[in-house]
């Protein structure tokens, strides 16, 4: 007998168990030995036909609590997610096992969709994942109802509360399967759900006397960690030489991504970078440097992370605000999965609010411009009124965008709110057609641009737009290029051809337009009208939520770890010792005069940046940024509004 069967038998000594049959197929398929806290529990409840809450933080091992238990019944697991990237990601890893799973994802047609679910009722497949849209489809939904399904698992189950950061409305329908499967138990998973969250789960999934499990929102080995930084890449720099193992790096966009990874690989780390607009084979690539860490930094956007399980990554920096506290923690939460002490970093600058303002609340779309992009959309594919259902076409949101003088930001958030109420479907493909790439040197191309000076406009706007575009492959905005330059589109795409043909550079164009398609028939205001009240409320939320975050930065009199637990609904006084309030909390209680002094001198002659003064003073970092909030709050100094400190008029 091994070890693990030696551990099963004294864990379970009365044979046979159910869970000794779910450790087996534990290690037999997923070759871990035991089971992280609360899974068993959770296991145990779901095959005792008990509906069943459960609310584990990010790297909990949400998906085992499904996976093992359906495993060891007959039947099928019908598993609801709005993520299609993590259904194809869960539906690839069950394959590689050998276990059989679908998954009913956008953009399959009729015929396929009716060969997968017979696959589904005659071909003994174990899971079938799908979206909540799905079953707005009665003749999926019949079909459905003819299979022998063993459990419902609702994943990301906060997207059926309003109150939750990513309503769809979709969800509200999961619970019209209650009737036709009485005897199979609901499993509701989430990793970041507050108080009211979680009453409405239970409430509008119809859960009958669910079991509820909780892990409390307390990542004990997570220092969380807050800096204002004036240079976020020479703090960034100075947190990567100090800890040295697998990072990631939030940022809010593409263009960052490409940037802070050449600027970081400049300075001498092997970083990468992972964004939604990268081709399938290049992020696989990216992502595998990352996981076999011949990259020691990934910079990446919040598409980064889904379904990604390293446990020792040691460090994850954001450089802007996220847009609300739960996102916040599930991604400072892919630090430290090894139990081992981990940093979670937020950079901050004065800036940073007014930013996160027009990025998150001045964006939104209210309900006449809601109802001015669906006018508009209707008009642009020529949609009759009373007709355009299930009509698929390509659409380019650029271009959309220019021929209405609409922002960008405001009407991709106006199309992703129709997106979530089901009245279209909107594939997230909005990578650039175009990238291409110099490949012979800058003083070359001056030469070429002063021998062809009707092309100069065009190339100097797309150097300015894109400075990393001599170093690697970049995805290019053609009508944005056509603005700067003041050309047309048509002229921009001539020259890049012209440009290609004289081996100046390598260049792209690739069909790829996002897919859209009408859900309903247009019938312009009473659609919208319908809607309205999810709008405002969605609106007056994400308001709160970046209230939230600002709170979570601004609040110097508290432990961050305390702050994270009492957003969430877990009241607790217990303060963390790790995080930069308790570190600042220490130091305060050995203040350095002399660093102090010497501060106020140097202030004396010039105003100076936190950098410039560490220069001069050659101090940790740390021990001047608390030295530095003291003075500030005590008065003797002050930010000038070029974000360099200086003496208050009353110290000079």
């Amino acid at each position: 007998m091994n070890s693990f069967e030696t551990y099963l038998r004294k864990t379970f000594k009365s044979s046979p168990n159910p869970m000794l049959e779910a450790l087996e197929i534990l290690k037999k398929y997923w070759n871990h030995d035991r089971f992280r806290p609360l899974q068993s529990e959770i296991i145990t409840s779901v095959l005792n036909g008990q509906d069943t809450f459960a609310l584990l933080p990010t790297g909990g091992g949400k998906s085992i609590c499904f996976q093992v238990p359906a495993m060891m019944q007959k039947g099928i697991c019908l598993v609801i997610s709005p993520l299609v990237a993590l259904m194809k990601d869960q539906v690839a890893n069950l394959q590689r096992k050998n276990i059989k799973a679908i998954a009913l994802t956008g953009n399959i047609k009729s015929d396929e969709m009716i060969d997968l679910l017979d696959n589904c009722q005659y071909g003994n497949y174990k899971f079938l994942y799908l979206s909540p849209e799905r079953l707005q489809s009665e003749w999926i939904l019949e079909r459905i109802k003819n299979l022998n399904i063993n459990l419902i698992a609702i994943d990301e189950a906060h997207c059926v509360s309003q109150w939750g950061h990513d309503f769809r409305p979709a969800f509200l329908k999961i619970s019209q399967l209650k009737p036709f499967f009485p005897n199979t138990p609901f499993l509701a998973l989430t990793a970041s759900a507050t108080t009211q969250v979680k009453e409405d789960i239970i409430k509008e999934l119809a859960l009958e006397s669910p079991m509820v499990f909780q892990q409390s929102f307390a990542r004990k080995n997570i220092a969380y960690m807050v800096f204002e930084a004036e240079d976020k890449l020479f703090r960034i720099e100075q947190i990567l030489k100090k800890n040295p193992q697998p990072s990631i790096i939030y940022v809010r966009n593409r263009k960052s991504c490409h940037d802070i990874a050449s600027q970081l690989q400049s300075l001498g780390f092997t970083a990468t970078y992972y964004h939604g607009g990268l081709p399938a084979k290049e992020k696989d690539k990216n992502m595998k440097l990352w996981m076999e860490e011949k990259a020691q930094v990934i910079v990446a956007t919040n598409a980064f992370g889904m379904g990604i399980d390293k446990p020792n990554v040691k460090t994850v920096i954001h450089t802007q605000l996220p847009e609300n506290m739960e996102n916040y923690y599930q991604e400072a939460g892919r630090a430290g999965r090894n139990q081992e002490k981990a940093f979670a970093v937020l950079l901050t600058s004065p800036s940073d609010y007014l930013q996160a303002q027009n990025q998150f609340i001045t964006s939104l779309a209210d309900k006449k411009y809601l109802n001015l992009v669906y006018n508009k959309l209707n008009n642009y594919f020529q949609i009759a009124y009373g007709e355009g259902i299930y009509e698929t076409f390509s659409f380019n949101l650029n271009h959309f965008c220019q021929r209405y003088q609409l922002p960008v930001l405001k009407t991709y958030n106006a199309l992703q709110f129709l997106d979530r109420q089901s009245i279209l479907t909107l594939s997230q493909e909005f990578s650039e057609k175009i990238s291409l790439q110099f490949i012979i040197s800058s003083k070359e191309v001056l030469r070429y641009m002063s021998l062809n000076p009707n092309d100069e406009e065009i190339i100097l706007a797309i150097l300015r737009t894109y400075p990393g575009v001599y170093e690697m492959e970049t995805a290019l905005n053609s009508t944005l290029v056509a603005k700067k330059s003041n050309r047309s589109e048509k002229e921009v795409l001539a020259v890049l051809e012209k440009l290609k043909e004289k081996h100046v550079i390598t260049y792209r164009s690739k069909n790829n337009d996002a897919l859209l398609t009408f859900n309903e028939i247009r019938e312009d205001e009473k659609t919208i009208n319908r809607v309205a009240k999810y709008l405002e409320k969605q609106n007056e939320l994400k308001k709160s939520q970046l209230q939230s975050v600002l709170h979570y930065i601004e609040e110097n009199t508290v432990c961050k770890s305390q702050l994270i637990r009492n957003y969430f609904g877990e009241k607790t006084t217990e303060e963390c010792g790790i995080c930069s309030y308790c570190i600042s909390k220490k130091r305060k209680k050995e203040p350095s005069e002399n660093l102090t002094q010497k501060i106020i001198e140097l202030l004396q002659n010039e105003n100076l940046s936190s950098r410039e003064l560490q220069n001069k003073l050659k101090t940790p970092q740390d021990t001047l940024i608390i030295t530095l909030q003291q003075l500030l709050e005590n008065g003797i100094i002050s930010i000038s509004p070029n974000n360099t400190y200086q003496l208050t008029r009353s110290n000079t």
